[in-house]
């Protein structure tokens, strides 16, 4: 299973335009990392620890970060940029992006960023 996705197939449906079958793929992982985060903030809610609890705190901080780096791959799948890292342009290696389908840099560069 490939990730390449080729910046002419990047496109989602729009308009009538069927979207490409890496494409879907990669949607339909995003799908399943957005709902593994919501279900986790969801639990964080329920578990009866106060928002005011550090800890509490910090998990939802952070996992409404990672939301929001997966609407980011959303619009990079929609502007066909998806794969590309943002540091250095050049491709993220698809194993990284299948564990990691919101991720914008390759190692080397997330690295850096740290």
């Amino acid at each position: 299973m490939s990730l390449d996705l080729p910046r002419a197939e990047a496109r989602t449906e729009t308009r009538g335009r069927a979207a490409s079958p890496a494409a879907d793929e990669i949607r339909q992982r995003l799908e399943h990392a957005r709902s593994t985060r919501l279900a986790q903030l969801k639990a964080l809610d329920e578990s009866g620890q106060s928002s005011d609890d550090h800890l509490t705190s910090t998990q939802k901080e952070a996992i409404k970060r990672v939301l929001a780096e997966i609407d980011e791959a959303f619009a990079r799948v929609d502007d066909g940029t998806y794969g590309a890292c943002l540091g250095c342009g050049k491709a993220v290696p698809p194993e990284r992006l299948e564990i990691l389908p919101h991720t914008r840099h390759c190692v080397a560069c997330q690295r850096r960023a740290n």
